[in-house]
């Protein structure tokens, strides 16, 4: 009989023989031409389309989903259609390598404040402009980065194909089932790393599903994918043949893994990391009208409770100007919106006691019908009666916002904070307020009429110069900037070990740019057709992200099927489902 020390010793035996199994792979890896590496990623966009329908079956159980839900399209989005673009998009980045031609061949590059150069990011191809028409982002790159430097780097790893990065360890998340997999792929393709994945047990029932999507990459040694506890990461962390660690989590998680509860780092290899953070809305003060009340209602209730609210970018607080006459509208349109939302389990681990943390800050919350809650809280900079609240605002609460801004909730919890001024005034404390008080530096989103952003001209561009943010949505959720396979996903640059915030390093990055600071999404302030009617160049209705789309899980399951194989005559299948929602 088996005593638990033969089987820890049996499944350490396991670890090496993959890490050892791995070493050989990033041999082979180093030895494959560019064209090769190329052709590997199409068969593995072959079998990720392949598991699709299955994929997303396992992750709505996982999760606790009705597969008649029309939220089932949140599975077919964020993750075999999330992997499908973003292996597509960088099997055309190494055939181009492969013939010579940079990712930015053809590309004009543009400029933003302080001199910065910019790549467009999305639309990333002809399909992209038409399926998300409306929607663009351009990656800025640092200060100081020239045209000629961003076209030269722009390549990574592969520019050295034969430097291979040894093998690494991917922590993977346990929220988006695309994560994972779109973290192994980059550091096979950016850093030249093949990856020990370890899947974080609350998708162990993906385990299967996994190793036939990726299997093309598991047949040639580049991939080995395991599961386990904390014990299994720590070990695989330190292990002497893993040369790098990437973790996709919290920030609790990363220090204990680089300092086990240590003044000084204990881990002795680099670690990358995407943490989360609490995601600001900013919301500009202008005349709404009802419809736009409700439409951008349903958009912040989409930032917020996509996914159950598990999400590193969920929007967390909603920042309004305390003078904006149509303050305490929007709220009750907000309050409709979040109870109208489809209700859903509390299926990620610990919610339960996340909430009632939650309402244990805040005893005057405002209860919202399916388990979520929408908080006031005052504001050290707003004035005293900034969050009184009305008949159609949420309960004033503690004085203090400690808890708010610097806690990430992972849950159904919406915070509202009020700051004093209107247009610039309002605009400035706004970026200050989110720039110093909130944790983290993932992604913050901006909504206001695009006659404001016109009127506040280059103060508006200033202030998005400065929001130290790694993905900024300007009328659009950063989920938008996650999504697009070419646009860098991470924290703002500058954070270290000793002060993590979101993490360090970026993902996803298909055209593989070098020295990036952020990406800049951008979105129309209202669906088709009442942008044409308001002068707004956008031909997408409400998108199929959107809690509230009733036809979402059929025009997820499409776009899905149209990046495994596109062709022109898919898209009035997807256009007629859009139109539905």
């Amino acid at each position: 009989m088996s005593t638990k020390a033969d089987r820890a010793d049996e499944n350490t035996s396991q670890l090496d023989l993959a890490i050892a199994e791995l070493a050989a792979g990033s041999v082979r890896w180093g030895v494959t031409p560019l064209a090769a590496r190329g052709d590997l990623l199409a068969r593995t966009a072959t079998s990720v389309s392949d598991e699709a329908e299955r994929w997303v079956a396992a992750a709505a159980r996982a999760k606790g989903l009705d597969p008649s839900s029309p939220l089932i399209g949140e599975e077919w989005l964020t993750g075999p259609y999330g992997v499908l673009t973003s292996v597509n998009a960088l099997g055309r980045t190494l055939r181009g390598l492969a013939s010579g031609r940079s990712p930015l061949a053809g590309q004009r590059l543009g400029r933003a404040p302080g001199g910065r150069v910019t790549v467009s990011v999305l639309p990333h191809n002809v399909w992209d402009g038409l399926l998300l028409h409306g929607f663009r982002a351009r990656a800025w790159l640092r200060p100081g980065v020239t045209a000629r430097r961003a076209r030269v780097s722009a390549g990574l790893g592969q520019l050295s194909p034969t430097a291979t990065g040894g093998v690494g360890l991917v922590l993977g998340a346990g929220n988006i089932s695309s994560i994972a997999p779109l973290d192994v792929l980059y550091e096979l393709v950016a850093h030249n790393r093949v990856s020990i994945l370890k899947l974080n047990p609350t998708f162990d029932g993906l385990l299967p599903i996994y190793r036939a999507a990726l299997a093309p990459l598991i047949a040639q040694g580049l991939l080995r994918i395991v599961t386990g506890g904390a014990d299994v990461g720590d070990y695989l962390a330190h292990h002497v043949g893993i040369s790098h660690v990437h973790i996709t989590g919290s920030a609790a998680t990363h220090d204990a893994i680089v300092f086990g509860g240590c003044k000084t780092p204990r881990l002795g290899k680099p670690i990358s990391s995407e943490l989360g953070g609490v995601s600001p809305i900013i919301v500009l003060p202008g005349r709404w009208s009802p419809k736009d009340l409700s439409y951008q209602a349903e958009h912040v209730a989409t930032m917020r409770l996509h996914n159950g609210g598990y999400n590193c970018i969920a929007g967390q607080v909603l920042v309004l100007s305390a003078a904006w006459p149509q303050k305490h509208a929007f709220l009750a349109a907000l309050a409709a919106a979040l109870a109208a939302a489809p209700t859903r389990p509390a299926w990620y681990p610990g919610s339960d006691e996340r909430m009632r943390a939650a309402r244990a800050a805040y005893p005057a919350a405002q209860p919202i019908p399916g388990g979520r809650l929408l908080v006031a809280v005052a504001n050290s900079a707003a004035s005293p009666s900034a969050a009184s609240p009305s008949a159609a605002s949420p309960s004033t609460a503690s004085p203090s916002t400690e808890n708010m801004l610097t806690t990430e909730y992972f849950a159904p919890v919406l915070g509202v904070v009020e700051l004093p001024g209107d247009d610039q005034a309002y605009l400035d404390a706004a970026v200050r307020t989110v720039n110093r008080d909130f944790l983290g530096t993932l992604g913050v989103n901006i909504i206001g009429l695009p006659s404001t952003i016109r009127r506040l001209g280059p103060v508006f561009e200033q202030a998005v110069t400065r929001l130290q943010y790694g993905t900024i949505a300007i009328n659009a959720w950063t989920g938008v900037g996650f999504l697009s396979a070419a646009a860098p996903w991470g924290a703002f640059p500058g954070h270290t070990l000793d002060n993590v915030q979101s993490g360090i390093g970026v993902v996803h990055n298909a055209l593989l740019l070098d020295e990036v600071e952020r990406t800049v999404v951008r979105g129309p302030f209202r669906p088709f057709p009442r942008s044409v009617a308001h002068a707004e160049w956008a031909l997408l209705p409400k998108p199929p992200w959107f809690v509230s789309a009733r036809s979402g899980a059929r025009t997820a399951r499409l776009l899905t099927e149209f990046a495994a194989h596109p062709s022109a005559r898919k898209l009035p299948r997807i256009l007629v489902a859009a139109f539905h929602a």
